[in-house]
């Protein structure tokens, strides 16, 4: 199926209610076959009526485009009748013609509802898919609100090679968004590896150099054993780590070649903190001390918005880039959710809903400022506490 007939058809949705393309197929014939009676002996409009099966078998099954070409093909022999030409060669063959076609828009017609039925299924699959890979994070998790977007650039896909995931700790939230280099199955296959090493190290490393460690230990495992030879070198995830303490208004962050998040504040002023870059993960760097941890400033006048390079690289028409910057700092001011919302139209106003790469986003918010030593639970009991005082 062509890539312009789903747009096609979206904007021609309205009109299907009531069944109303049937009912504009079924005037069509009445109109060409009145036109003909009508028009003078010299002028020929029955070979028209062909299009009202065409059209209907855009909107409805083979058994509704069959019988408006029947319906057709009566509007062809009342006119053969009228004009007293029924039984003569020429009338016979448009009958014949007209038969051989509808015969092949109804052939077609059930082609593509065979080929729909199954294009619904591979969405389902990836849909579900999509949910096993890529959880959805929560819209709160301890002192945080979280959320997500994926945007996948393959034609009627729902996932790719970007990936991200969260994982709530004693100490407070660790957070994970990456890219796998390349894209398909292979790349497909690359992230689920990480998130599932990323779900279950993230329990068992007191500070991020260690948990990215074993994120390359994973990947490495994974290349040798799966990497083709002609790609050997060339398969690598990116990859951002975060921690974000319940009782510090700070966010920690490790950074395996992946892009620096930006920092939006209340007052519509945007930072971008100068991370220290590692390796992407699967390159080779095996020990903790390959990596370094980068302290921020994070408290509740601010959101962290965390990215893949699909929204950065991602043009319009002219080629130019998608100023992500820019246009994210106007909407620094609203929640988690409405801020992807507002960048989800933007940025597929601005490409004209054509991406050339996956995009992957996370916005994170505080509930509120911590105290240094004090954890939410502490507060919350300290708040009723007071509250049950007074």
């Amino acid at each position: 199926m062509h890539s312009w007939q789903p747009r096609f058809r979206k904007l021609l949705r309205p009109l299907r209610s009531g069944h109303a393309i049937l009912l504009i197929a079924i005037g069509l014939v009445v109109v060409i076959m009145t036109a003909d009676l009508l028009s003078p002996s010299d002028i020929v409009l029955g070979p028209l009526l062909v299009i009202a099966p065409a059209l209907t078998a855009w909107f409805e099954g083979p058994w509704t485009t069959a019988g408006v070409g029947v319906l057709a093909l009566a509007a062809e022999a009342v006119i053969g009748w009228h004009s007293g030409l029924l039984a003569t060669r020429d009338i016979a063959v448009q009958l014949i013609a007209l038969t051989l076609l509808i015969l092949l828009i109804v052939v077609m017609c059930v082609v593509s509802e065979r080929r729909g039925r199954q294009l619904a299924q591979v969405r389902s699959v990836a849909e579900a898919a999509q949910h096993v890979l890529l959880w959805p994070l929560p819209a709160r998790l301890g002192s945080l609100h979280l959320a997500s977007l994926y945007l996948a650039a393959e034609d009627e896909a729902e996932i790719g090679g970007d990936l991200y995931a969260a994982a709530r700790t004693e100490e407070g939230v660790r957070v994970l968004i990456g890219d796998v280099r390349g894209k398909g199955l292979p790349a497909i296959g690359e992230a689920a590896l990480v998130l599932g090493a990323f779900r279950e190290a993230a329990h068992q490393h007191v500070t991020l150099p260690p948990l990215a460690a074993a994120l390359e230990q994973s990947v490495a495992r994974y290349l040798t054993d799966f990497e083709p030879d002609e790609e050997a070198g060339e398969r690598f995830v990116t990859a951002l780590l975060l921690e974000i303490p319940d009782d510090e208004p700070v966010v920690r962050m490790t950074s395996c070649g992946h892009l620096a998040p930006l920092v939006l504040h209340a007052d519509r002023t945007v930072t971008q903190p100068a991370l220290t870059p590692a390796p992407p993960l699967g390159v080779g760097m095996t020990g903790p001390e390959a990596y370094s941890v980068d302290v921020v400033p994070f408290d509740s006048d601010a959101t962290l918005l965390l990215y893949t390079d699909g929204v950065i690289e991602a043009r319009d028409r002219h080629g130019d880039f998608y100023p992500f910057t820019k246009r994210t700092v106007q909407w620094a001011d609203s929640t988690p959710r409405m801020l992807l919302q507002h960048i989800q139209r933007d940025l597929l106003a601005h490409t004209g809903g054509r991406l050339g790469d996956d995009v992957a986003l996370i916005a994170i918010q505080r509930v509120h400022t911590p105290r240094p030593g004090v954890r939410p639970q502490d507060a919350s009991s300290s708040a009723g506490t007071a509250t049950a005082e007074e």
